[in-house]
């Protein structure tokens, strides 16, 4: 039943061929074979099944939709009711939280089955999912590869066909770059499109929650949950939400695609260049115009995402203080050693660092020549997409500079594992929306394609995604030994 896609797993289910109970322990199953990727932090089979019985008698009565008993995963930032919520840190090695993100809501009112939640770097901070306190997540193509990150497990899971699909979040790329690296399909929403409210903040201006499935068809099913206004958080757009599956056959004749030169030049591995080469020539064929087009600012992305994001990550994470919630040292002698010892034990080396960039660049002093001048850089990002999305229709280029990287490979260079990010980061600082479509492999690795649209306009990027998966089968490959 895993080789199943969503729409056939729906259509199974509603034929009585299988049952949601029956479906969700299959892949229960497959999660207890297939541990040693560590894609799960928690296994929830108990619930799985209950709610699968529930399913089962919606499915019965008529009162399904398309997501009834499917089996999804939540990746652990999104807060589950009685279900422990650790984003990928010791800090938060016992919380268990008193509501469900709206997100993770949307989904059970859907009818679709949490199978449990899914591993990822801590507080979503890393490009390769090693900085998780439960351990690394291994790729399913090859386990002595990462899969990405911070995104790792949903994207590991997904591929090794251990949930139908899964949600993930983007704050630089971490939803793009681990589809790509594990061969599905990933899509970072336009900022405001899916509440953040539940989702536990890393940078509160770029986080943003999507939806990482096999195919474009599944993402565009899942958006269509995922999508809407929510009254809980401040930074939900209030616009009305379209039919994300209604146009996926619409033609691409006339579709006018932007290549930035800055997205070709020194970085990128030849192979990859010539597989995206490939996958922009099919684009050709199905009837779109191809134009360079230049966005200067894109290589000062990095440097500014590095300053807003650790800024960010400084302020939201002080909360953590081992006094409300989370993790607490033993035996604290007064509250400054209760707060040093606790945040020093409860978080990570990779969240360590980043607080203290961003503290540094938020101290008097440095504030203006760090935190404002990036913001300033920011706008002019941003200006850039908008100027290259009234010459072009969508923008394409690669998603990562290589294929996915061996475990450990980068671990001891955070500059050259923040340059996993190059392709992706300025995205969330323009807030646009972009996914990832598979597109090839080299040496037997997936690399992905990335396409990325004007603000609200996920139906487009989901037609364009699917039309080029109708003439590829890059996307139904699945990782030897997972079949």
């Amino acid at each position: 039943m895993h080789t199943k896609t969503l729409i056939e797993l729906a259509q199974g289910l509603r034929s009585k061929e299988f049952s949601s109970v029956e479906l969700t322990q299959a892949f229960l199953d497959r999660i207890r074979q297939h541990q040693h990727l560590n894609a799960y932090i928690t296994v929830t089979e108990a619930v799985a099944l209950h709610n699968a019985q529930a399913a089962d008698t919606r499915l019965a009565n008529g009162t399904a939709n398309l997501l009834t008993g499917i089996p999804i995963a939540q990746k652990d930032i999104f807060c589950t009711l009685d279900v422990k919520t650790t984003c990928g840190s010791k800090m938060l090695d016992n919380f268990s939280a008193p509501y469900n993100a709206t997100v993770v809501e949307k989904f059970n009112q859907a009818g679709a089955v949490m199978l449990g939640k899914l591993n990822m770097d801590e507080f979503a901070m890393g490009s390769s999912n090693e900085t998780s306190y439960y351990g690394a997540v291994k790729n399913p193509w090859n386990i002595n590869s990462v899969p990405g990150g911070s995104s790792g497990g949903s994207a590991a899971a997904v591929a090794a066909r251990l949930a139908v699909c899964a949600t993930g979040t983007d704050t630089g790329g971490s939803i793009r770059q681990p589809a790509a690296l594990c061969g599905i399909t990933g899509l970072k929403p336009t900022y405001g499109r899916v509440s953040r409210y539940g989702m536990i903040a890393y940078a509160s201006s770029l986080d943003q929650g999507g939806p990482m499935a096999r195919s474009a068809e599944e993402a565009a099913i899942m958006l269509q949950t995922m999508a809407g206004f929510d009254e809980k958080d401040s930074t939900s757009v209030d616009l009305p939400v379209p039919d994300y599956c209604a146009g996926l056959n619409n033609s691409l004749a006339g579709l006018k695609i932007g290549l930035p030169k800055e997205f070709f030049g020194e970085g990128l591995n030849s192979d990859v260049a010539a597989t995206l080469e490939t996958a922009i020539n099919e684009y050709r064929k199905l009837g779109a115009e191809i134009k360079e087009i230049s966005m200067p600012n894109l290589k000062l992305a990095i440097p500014a995402y590095y300053v807003i994001a650790p800024a960010e990550c400084s302020a939201n994470l002080s909360r953590f203080d081992g006094v409300r919630y989370g993790y607490r040292c033993e035996n604290p002698v007064d509250l400054a050693d209760l707060y040093t010892r606790s945040r020093g034990e409860g978080f990570g080396k990779e969240v360590k660092r980043r607080i203290l960039m961003g503290t540094y660049a938020l101290s008097t002093g440095y504030y203006d020549a760090y935190y404002l001048k990036a913001q300033k850089i920011r706008r002019l990002i941003s200006e850039d997409f908008k100027q290259a999305l009234t010459e072009v229709d969508v923008i394409m280029g690669p998603v990562t500079p290589t294929t996915a990287f061996g475990i450990g490979e980068k671990m001891s260079n955070p500059i050259e594992m923040y340059l996993s990010d190059i392709y992706t980061i300025a995205i969330n600082l323009a807030g646009v929306p972009a996914l990832s479509v598979p597109a090839g492999f080299v040496a037997g690795m997936p690399v992905g394609l990335q396409i990325i649209g004007n603000y609200f306009a996920e139906d487009r990027l989901l037609n364009i995604a699917h039309q080029y998966q109708q003439v590829t089968d890059w996307h139904l490959h699945t990782p030897k030994g997972f079949e």
